[in-house]
């Protein structure tokens, strides 16, 4: 058993036994209108065999042991009339090559259509860089290189395994649903300052704030799925928070494994746990107003502790589904992508050139720097982003939405859909970078430097989303 284990059985103990440890006849869920839904769960571990580099920041670090392996996690849904696949990926994003491999051979075996999967990533900055197999530059990363392009060939054959062991599982199962909260976990990052500018991440205790620049979300929507009354077979659940907590250079799922962890302990290691990001493009887990250091597995710990007991903490407001019907439908939004002018254009090509030469610019020069050349790839001036929904009855919606979505927008799309529950799930069938609501491009700042898409780009997501939402809503 390892520390970290220890440290989270004890705060279970002591948690649990005073305010939130569920009572066995409460945890039943009536069977219903909805028992003929057919639903599996599967995963399979996606944790690179051999060191490779490392994601979540803009210098290369090499993984050098694991802390707690990487999992695809799949949920598949089956009406009688139509399947649709639910994934989550302990990695930092997806892109569009992973996606588009991972549903064909999904596709071919399973015959459920790519309107039909849904594959996110939880965002975890302690997992692999991700790339195009054909864009990985020789000598670039060493002799790691081909360990990189080794393991994006086989990246979606491991992903659709957790689909193939979901299929082979599949029987029917009820389902509840409800929504939990969780407070003081959560915070924006983004400030107005003293000096009248928007600062990022501007430090703790830092007397130059004033307040927050945007607000957060405090709801933990969750699904579960019933084997028998008072057996949980599987739980879907989404939060808030951007997914860089434990740091390093160990291969780490983040707080999700603890979340895991600690329902493991309540429901058996049997029950499926999967976890989704919501809309966090401008969120943290970082307290300014606290000098506590916040970092690390223990935070990691904390965290995931915290919100495996909201979620117990809300168990009897669990509500049976009034319908299986199961539909899914995906929208491709053609964004316009950040213009730039000429001048700024050579000068990002000498700061790149610089980093070539082993010269490390500034940050944010470095983050505008590679905006730029992105962007100047993007010949037509567009990018492809995929709007995706998926909807059991009239009760339960999840939407994916493809980059780091300002909480704001994902607010906008909670605040517009008629479902009982909307979980928001980012990074999803692809990514294109920061999404920011519209009024932070005046405000600039890190996020909107380094955002690919122009203003006004993600109140068009919105749009689409809550569109398909009510299309959806009134076909039930």
């Amino acid at each position: 058993m390892t520390s970290r284990t220890k440290q989270i059985l004890f705060v279970l103990g002591i948690t649990f036994a005073i305010t939130i440890a569920p009572n066995p006849a409460r945890c039943q869920s009536p069977a219903g209108p909805n028992a003929s839904l057919k639903v599996g769960f599967g995963i399979s571990d996606i944790t690179p065999e051999r060191p490779t580099p490392m994601a979540g920041y803009y210098g290369v670090r090499y993984s050098t042991a694991m802390h707690d392996p990487l999992w695809a996690k799949a949920t598949l849904l089956d009406d009688g009339n139509q399947r649709a696949v639910i994934i989550a990926l302990d990695l930092i994003s997806t892109n569009p090559w992973m996606v588009r491999e991972t549903r064909k051979l999904i596709e071919e075996k399973l015959q459920i259509p790519p309107s039909h999967i849904m594959i996110s990533a939880t965002h975890s900055h302690t997992g692999p860089m991700l790339y195009e197999p054909d864009e990985i530059l020789v000598g670039r990363f060493g002799n790691q290189t081909d360990e990189a392009k080794q393991y994006m060939i086989g990246l979606p054959e491991r992903i659709a395994k957790s689909v193939f062991n979901a299929a082979a599982n599949l029987k029917a199962r009820t389902v509840s649903y409800a929504i939990s909260e969780e407070q003081q976990l959560a915070f924006n990052r983004r400030f107005f300052m003293k000096d009248g500018s928007v600062g990022w991440n501007p430090g703790k205790l830092n007397p130059n704030i004033v307040r927050e620049a945007g607000p957060i979300d405090d709801s933990l929507p969750f699904v579960a799925f019933y084997d028998e009354p008072g057996k949980l077979a599987g739980l879907l659940s989404s939060f808030a928070i951007h997914l860089d907590t434990v740091g390093g250079t160990e291969w780490s799922a983040d707080m999700p494994y603890t979340i895991q962890e600690c329902l493991c302990k309540v429901f058996g290691p049997e029950a499926h746990l999967q976890y989704a990001t919501g809309a966090c493009g401008d969120i943290n887990h970082i307290d300014v107003r606290s000098g506590n250091r916040q970092g690390g597995h223990q935070e990691a710990a904390r965290i995931g502790t915290r919100l495996a007991g909201a979620i117990l903490r809300s168990w009897n407001q669990l509500r049976p589904l009034d319908s299986h019907r199961l539909a899914a439908s995906h929208e491709i939004v053609r964004v316009p992508v950040y213009r730039h002018t000429p001048e700024r254009s050579q000068w990002a090509k000498g700061v790149l050139a610089r980093m070539n030469d082993n010269t490390l610019p500034p940050f944010m020069e470095m983050v505008e720097a590679y905006r730029i050349a992105d962007v100047e790839a993007r010949t037509d001036g567009y990018i492809n982003a995929e709007v995706q929904v998926i909807t059991l009855g009239r009760e339960v919606a999840w939407v994916s939405l493809p980059g780091e979505i300002f909480v704001q927008l994902g607010l906008a799309i909670k605040d517009g859909s008629p479902f009982a529950v909307t979980s928001i799930h980012e990074l999803a069938n692809g990514s294109i970078g920061y999404v920011p609501a519209r009024q932070a491009y005046a405000q600039g700042n890190y996020e909107v430097i380094s955002a690919r898409c122009a203003e006004g780009s993600g109140e068009m997501l919105v749009d689409s989303a809550i569109k398909q939402l009510r299309a959806l809503y009134a076909r039930e």
